[in-house]
């Protein structure tokens, strides 16, 4: 056995909880849901739950499911605006769930629907009852299944895809290992659609090395991200210290033979030296609601040197955003540091700009923070 197939052997037989994502181009046809996916979807995960497994299945399907149940209404119009797009989801929703509630029900298994927001978890007192209601329902050998709550979401609380929400709840579960199961077969050197001479990727070691720009052009039809969203949110779970798994929900039997550790698909592996989980939180609660572009020599203490970022550092600022809001670092090419809480609010940063700590006074008065982010507030090469 190669090394590889040792070390995945060893993180699926340590496994105790596990994330399962599913997407559209997987659920769904031209006709709406594909009621045989979800059977044999609820056939092995229960399998998997059998075994003594905690499973969390994270889903989309709604608004696919929402649109085949409107197809013969003339007044229906799922594309006409937002209320219509998320009047299509509502009544999906309910579709989608029930088709699981039945499925799972045949292997005598319990589900129970959780629909969140980008807002459940931004806001610290929800993200905790929500963190709470999971381990509750986990406990009591239930299946969560959870989707986005589009019917509520603004943009501003929205995930944009699932594969970035499955990312949140594997630090909300505390799982330990992600599961994503798309409509390619894993991960290619370059998008096999567009070139004939792209190779599949059995193993990335280093994720936080891999440029995901140049490899991931192309979205799927049904679905809303593409690979480039499923190596983002793999790069999420790797800094959490979690294991991903990218393969192709429409290979037979996909998840026993995954966890009978067939080699199929790829596996993304996690970072030797993951980040606390409170840095994590902060910066991927919410989107971030400015920037601040900083010199060669404050990206380099920040990057390099595990530095705060002072205001002597900072070049300019975009946006209008209050103290404490999560900001965007960029160095003077425009590329992305890190993020972090900003100590000072958008309209005082620039009076303070490129000063030294000991003249930030005499522009702002006293009680000033001497670091415009704390280091402890920051995360460096988020996956954005």
């Amino acid at each position: 056995m190669s090394e590889m197939r040792e070390r995945t052997g060893e993180v699926l037989s340590n496994c105790k909880r596990v994330v399962i994502k599913v997407g559209s181009a997987v659920l769904t046809t031209e006709n709406g849901l594909d009621l045989r996916v979800v059977n044999r979807l609820a056939d092995q995960i229960s399998a998997l739950h059998d075994q003594g497994l905690d499973v969390v299945l994270v889903t989309s399907g709604a608004v696919a499911a929402g649109r085949r149940a409107t197809i013969h209404c003339k007044e229906c119009d799922p594309d006409d605006n937002l209320a219509a797009r998320q009047a299509v989801s509502a009544i999906g929703q309910s579709r989608l769930m029930h088709e699981y509630d039945e499925a799972f029900h045949r292997y005598g298994k319990t589900t129970a629907q959780v629909l969140l927001t980008r807002g459940d978890f931004g806001d610290r007192s929800r993200f905790l009852n929500a963190r709470n209601t999971l381990r509750t329902l986990l406990d009591w050998r239930a299946i969560p299944v959870i989707n986005e709550n589009d019917t509520v979401a603004v943009a501003e609380l929205k995930f944009g895809d699932n594969d970035v929400l499955a990312a949140m709840v594997i630090s909300l579960t505390e799982a330990d290992l992600f599961v994503n199961l798309t409509s390619a077969d894993g991960v290619y050197t370059a998008n096999p659609d567009e070139d004939r001479t792209a190779r599949p990727i059995r193993a990335i070691e280093d994720i936080m090395t891999l440029d995901i720009e140049t490899m991931c052009r192309g979205k799927t039809g049904a679905g809303s991200g593409g690979m480039y969203s499923k190596l983002v949110s793999a790069r999420r779970a790797a800094q959490l210290g979690v294991p991903t798994l990218i393969v192709s929900g429409h290979t037979p039997y996909a998840l026993e033979r995954a966890f009978a550790n067939e080699d199929m698909g790829t596996w993304v592996l996690p970072s030797e030296q993951p980040i606390a989980k409170r840095k994590f939180w902060l910066a991927y609660h919410k989107k971030p609601e400015g920037e601040v572009w900083i010199d060669q020599g404050a990206a380099e203490a920040v990057a390099e040197r595990g530095k705060s970022l002072l205001a002597a550092g900072v070049v300019r600022v975009e946006g209008d955003f209050p103290e404490g809001a999560l900001v965007r670092i960029l160095n003077f090419q425009g590329q992305t540091v890190g993020v972090g809480l900003s100590n000072y609010a958008s309209s005082d940063l620039q009076r303070v700009m490129g000063l030294k700590t000991e003249h930030m006074g005499k522009v702002l008065g006293p009680g000033i923070h001497p670091e415009a982010i704390h280091r402890d507030n920051m995360l460096v090469d988020p996956a954005l």
